[in-house]
């Protein structure tokens, strides 16, 4: 077995004929302060990494190891970029936030709500939506007294003055001192439910911190332009092809089922074999959504299916059950030397580190993301006259108007699902007609 020079990466054993080298990721976990001369846990046993059993020495450790590397490596610039601290959790640094606010002030009822069980049951997505809306509220209303905040004050710091150009409002563009339509709209958002917070927050001395309606309801908020990007069918399968041609094997099996499935890319990341059930028609991913925790299943097409056995055998080692499915191509050996870089786990850059070369190279000067896939699919579905009820079972959210009666009476099961996937297949036709009839 040859060597490699992988971070972190050890062996054991293996000197004895007939033994076994083990192979290990073993992170800096501890070193010596030199102001205090103390041994002292690193940043890296902090944020919670720890030895990692890889396994016999060979391309499957190399690939585990690398795998962690790659999960070390993220996690270390979201602790640079202030996005985590020292034990991994979301923050926005924000020197504000270390102050002692007044008594009854805004800003000490939103520290009383992080100190909550409720605020720690949130998932960290949800948790950092919140601070990122906080970063715009501390600065004018932190140390204000929650109840003397007028729809006046809520309206100025919203939309600005128009006769007085100082005060530009969240709405203004950037380059006018504001924020822009897409964060004010998440500010006042995030406001609105900060309010609702406090209207059942004690403070000490046992009142609520306001009372009423909140004062922000007579302002009608300006709703960014939603994403409305598609891809069509053909146009994904030009992708995937690409992807194979280009030895982008693991991001062709992944676009293949993101596809078929229309989950997000943080939940295809996520997939493992573990997750795949067999069906009479085939087996399907019974997972849990990453965003809301709701239930999904993802059925697969005969030619992904074939795609991702055929992904799945050739890779270079033999896939853990519990391991996710996806990974990077890797790299050998190249003409002058160096170390060869096995395969490893999918993160969010390097997907779409490899999706953009794939689709500069099918579609040059294409700004269309992987995101767009599941819109694309839900358009397919409406085009085809989906149930509403079967195309929320699909997508896992509410996109149906009785989301509390289907989610009583219509579970995401295997045969509703699969009848958005009949809708889509009628609404590829339509929408292939309707490309073609564009094009005369």
């Amino acid at each position: 077995m040859g060597k490699v020079n992988i971070r972190y990466y050890v062996t054991r054993g293996g000197d004895a004929p007939g033994t076994k080298k083990w192979g290990y990721w073993a992170p800096c976990l501890a070193r010596r302060s030199k102001k205090s001369g103390e041994i002292e846990p690193t940043l890296m046993a902090k944020l919670g990494f720890a030895l990692v059993d890889c396994g016999q020495d060979g391309p499957s450790a190399w690939a585990i190891a690398e795998g962690w590397n790659a999960r070390w490596d993220e996690t270390f610039a979201r602790y640079k970029r202030g996005e985590i601290d020292e034990k991994g959790k979301p923050i926005i640094v924000m020197a504000s936030q270390e102050r002692i606010y007044p008594p009854n002030s805004v800003g000490e009822g939103f520290a009383r709500f992080r100190g909550t069980a409720t605020w720690e049951k949130k998932k960290p997505r949800t948790r950092e939506d919140w601070l990122r809306g906080w970063k715009y509220i501390e600065p004018v209303f932190g140390d204000v007294d929650a109840r003397t905040i007028s729809f006046e004050d809520l309206d100025l710091w919203y939309g600005g003055d128009p006769d007085d150009p100082k005060i530009p409002g969240l709405l203004a563009p950037r380059e006018e001192g504001g924020v822009g339509v897409r964060e004010a709209h998440r500010a006042m958002k995030i406001w609105r439910a900060l309010y609702g917070v406090l209207s059942v927050l004690k403070r000490e001395d046992g009142e609520r911190y306001v009372e009423g309606k909140d004062p922000s309801l007579g302002i009608r908020r300006q709703t960014p332009k939603a994403r409305d990007a598609v891809w069509l069918y053909d146009d994904a399968v030009r992708l995937v092809k690409r992807a194979i041609r280009m030895e982008y094997y693991g991001l062709a099996a992944a676009l293949a089922v993101c596809w078929d499935t229309q989950f997000s890319p943080v939940d295809v990341r996520s997939l493992t074999t573990a997750k795949l059930y067999p069906d009479a028609q085939g087996p399907v991913f019974d997972v849990d959504r990453t965003k809301s925790g709701k239930g999904a299943i993802g059925t697969l097409s005969s030619r992904t299916r074939i795609l991702l056995r055929w992904y799945i055998k050739q890779l270079p080692f033999e896939l853990h059950p519990s391991k996710p499915i996806f990974h990077t191509r890797g790299s050998g050996t190249g003409p002058k030397g160096g170390r060869p870089r096995p395969p490893a786990m999918y993160t969010k850059d390097t997907l779409s580190k490899d999706f953009r070369v794939v689709r500069v190279a099918e579609f040059p000067g294409e700004t269309r993301k992987v995101s767009d896939f599941r819109r694309s699919g839900a358009l397919e579905a409406v085009a085809g006259k989906v149930d509403p009820a079967a195309l929320a079972a699909k997508m896992a959210n509410t996109i149906d108007e009785s989301r509390e009666l289907q989610a009583t009476y219509l579970p995401a099961q295997t045969a509703v699902v699969r009848l958005a996937d009949e809708a889509r297949t009628r609404g590829r036709s339509v929408l292939r007609v309707a490309k073609d009839g564009a094009r005369k």
